[in-house]
């Protein structure tokens, strides 16, 4: 059983960047499909990023072209690079993996199975 550790939120202004991490541990997860999800206060988790086995990836439209999820295979670690950051983007911060050897890119939250406990990012105007 694979477990998920986010760190790297924090307070930025608007315009700053920050670079979440997602340790995992327990097995690689080289071959994972994983994805980035967010939860605002008083709004539901929303998809953020996925990235699949073979790394292609895809994003919410809100935050295409700012944010980059990428994984170092030798680390066993999930990253998302967040640039330009808004006030809208404060949220807690997800990780989580559907599991080894997915084909695809994955967007809801029920196709995840583990997840880690969240880091908060909060941007402020």
């Amino acid at each position: 059983q694979v477990q998920l550790v986010e760190s790297g939120g924090g307070l930025v202004q608007a315009g700053g960047s920050l670079r979440l991490s997602c340790a995992a541990s327990g097995r690689t997860i080289r071959n994972d499909a994983m994805g980035w999800f967010r939860q605002a206060p008083g709004k539901e988790r929303e998809f953020v990023a996925a990235i699949s086995r073979i790394d292609a990836t895809d994003y919410a439209d809100s935050v295409k072209g700012r944010f980059t999820i990428s994984r170092d295979n030798a680390k066993n670690t999930l990253y998302l690079q967040m640039n330009s950051l808004k006030p809208d983007d404060t949220a807690v911060y997800y990780c989580a993996t559907k599991g080894r050897y997915y084909g695809g890119i994955y967007y809801r939250e029920t196709d995840y199975n583990y997840w880690g406990q969240g880091t908060r990012v909060t941007v402020s105007s």
